[in-house]
């Protein structure tokens, strides 16, 4: 009978990955989530949380350790997580979970790369502890998955489970680049466990305190791994305990055993989803059936309306309130909008489909884009309820002037392991992302560099690129 708490073992996981490594194949994963988390990161230098932010860190200053994007010089570990926790999010491009429907390296890859740069960690430690943090991100968010209810309880209840597990994935990340052993690790994330947290109502009505969760969650991470580095300790049923996370933010509709099942030998990492699209997950599969429309040589301006079917909890966040979806107050919001994406899609975007140019105010308020969502009409769809959350399906029927019906239906995710983007479009990805913070030819030796972070004795050709970047476009682009 294994007498170690839930915590205790994910921490000899991760001790095992920091002493023997995580081999090659997830070591590449973790690469190409670097170089995603990176290349979200500059394409937000001037969204206005991270304008905020980086005003704020600049405000503490303080000791000059590791490198916080858009920021002259350096500064402490927990500034520069908060600061690129913050940047990795912002743009809602960043990778997903599924089921947990969580973005697991939003806040473990900024907490890693703030102290792996601090401790003068290789390319290898940063790769192993990147992949562990992930990993152990989203098991815990999966012990909130309920197959019955077909969604996270964390959601459901309103709760960013992305901030909340991603702070003790992070912290787990940290404290293995901070040298801990099995038991400094199992204090940090025990400590971090308290540090997470995150509210979805901002998706609802408004506001952009969302975009800072993942930079919070870094934050908590790399301070929690500090502190048990420096003696405090945390619960060793930090997890499981009536007092623990899952139950204070679940209750009983949790399931333990998802966490440790086949650990160490099935990874969850290389399942994790790319985005294609700058904008919330759930708009992903309502874009793809309006770019199949558009590719069948669907003109926008005969379409009659529109009916979007999506699952019933997807629903919550991008098709209502109604009114609110189809003309959304900027251009942050109009990511988290079903009419608007399908809309936008339709009407021809940039990128891959739909770019950060088609998320600006000025796009939202277009009133091409918008006459034509208000004929979007957001309905549940039993189908697609089966499939969630392991895909986010979605149907899209057009009804045209003369009378004709056109439907698309799609089920399986662009960005996935049955729907994968292709490397020439993740590089696409990145050089859009970085064409205005990066010359192009920096963009690339970047790339290329990040590629090779397994064999690189330290980070410096990574970072040091980064530090001469500077935001130089106007603030609130995206809203």
């Amino acid at each position: 009978m294994n007498d170690r708490t839930v915590v205790q073992q994910l921490a000899e996981f991760a001790e095992i990955a920091r002493l023997c490594g995580v081999g090659a194949e997830l070591r590449a994963d973790a690469a190409r989530r670097v170089l995603d988390v990176l290349g979200n990161s500059l394409a937000a230098l001037n969204t206005s949380p991270a304008v905020a932010v980086r005003a704020l860190v600049d405000e503490w200053g303080g000791r000059p350790h590791a490198t916080a994007l858009g920021v002259p010089g350096r500064r402490p570990e927990p500034s520069s997580a908060l600061l690129g926790g913050t940047l990795a999010h912002a743009m809602d491009f960043d990778d997903t979970h599924l089921p947990s429907v969580l973005h697991p390296s939003a806040s473990v890859v900024p907490a890693a790369l703030a102290v792996a740069e601090s401790r003068g960690a290789g390319g290898a430690a940063l790769l192993d502890a990147v992949a562990v943090g992930i990993e152990i991100t989203v098991r815990i968010g999966m012990a909130g998955y309920d197959a019955a209810l077909g969604n996270s309880v964390f959601f459901e209840r309103g709760l960013h489970a992305t901030a909340i597990c991603g702070a003790v994935g992070a912290a787990a990340a940290a404290a293995m680049l901070s040298g801990l052993d099995a038991a400094g690790i199992a204090h940090a994330m025990a400590i971090a466990a308290s540090m997470g947290s995150g509210l979805l109502e901002a998706n609802r009505t408004g506001g952009t305190v969302k975009r800072v969760h993942c930079g919070w969650a870094a934050h908590g991470a790399v301070v929690a791994a500090g502190l048990a580095r420096t003696g405090l300790t945390g619960p060793p049923t930090v997890l499981e305990g009536r007092f623990g996370l899952l139950q204070a933010f679940c209750g009983d509709r949790t399931d333990i055993g998802a966490i440790l099942a086949g650990l160490g030998d099935h990874w969850e990492l290389p399942g994790v989803f790319f985005k294609p699209y700058p904008c919330n997950h759930f708009t992903h599969a309502g874009i793809d059936a309006a770019l199949r429309l558009r590719a069948r040589g669907i003109d926008p301006h005969d379409i009659e309306d529109l009916e979007l079917g999506a699952p019933t909890a997807a629903l919550r966040t991008i098709g209502f309130p109604a009114a609110a979806k189809a003309v959304p107050e900027s251009g942050y919001h109009a990511a988290f909008s079903g009419p608007y994406t399908v809309a936008a899609a339709l009407l021809g975007g940039g990128g891959l489909g739909l770019f950060h140019e088609d998320f600006t105010d000025a796009a939202a308020r277009d009133p091409e884009r918008l006459a034509l969502a208000a004929k979007v009409r957001c309905v549940p769809d039993p189908r697609c309820d089966s499939i969630f959350p392991h895909q986010f399906p979605a149907v899209l029927t057009a009804r045209l002037r003369n009378g004709h019906r056109i439907t698309e239906r799609v089920e399986v995710n662009r960005g996935g392991p049955g729907n994968p983007l292709s490397p020439q479009e993740l590089a696409t990805k990145f050089r859009l992302n970085t064409a205005s913070a990066l010359a192009a030819e920096v963009a690339d030796r970047l790339s290329e560099t990040t590629f090779r972070l397994a064999t690189a004795p330290n980070l410096e050709p990574l970072l040091q690129p980064l530090r001469d970047v500077r935001p130089d476009r106007p603030a609130d682009h995206t809203g």
